[in-house]
């Protein structure tokens, strides 16, 4: 599970995260990331934790096989939290191909991505 200061939950975060952020595109995903930065005039501010969100469409398939992709990608991001940059908003988008695809896969393909955003900090 995702710990509740780590979750993307409002629209406006989904937003900022899509439009303002940078975005790799893999075959089973497309991850976009908003790299967090803290106001440097504000005293004593530090950087809220990075937050991650997932949008799954029915395009991927039934509602077990959204479930299953999204837990699946909440556990592969909670492992990758700590190499993503304080503040950052994460948004993972899942494409259809993403419900026939197995864990490794998933994984592989998220690295991929982050890596690319990242400049190569990640696995």
């Amino acid at each position: 599970m995702l710990p509740t200061e780590n979750r993307l939950r409002r629209r406006e975060d989904f937003a900022t995260a899509v439009r303002r952020g940078r975005r790799a595109g893999r075959p089973l995903l497309v991850v976009h990331l908003r790299s967090g930065a803290t106001d440097p005039h504000a005293p004593g501010e530090s950087a809220s934790p990075t937050r991650a969100g997932f949008v799954v469409s029915k395009a991927v398939g039934g509602a077990v096989v959204r479930n299953l992709v999204k837990r699946r990608l909440r556990h592969l991001i909670r492992e990758r939290l700590s190499s993503l940059p304080p503040g950052s908003l994460v948004v993972v988008r899942a494409l259809p191909g993403a419900g026939d695809a197995d864990h490794a896969q998933l994984a592989r393909d998220l690295d991929a991505a982050l890596r690319r955003l990242l400049g190569g900090g990640v696995r």
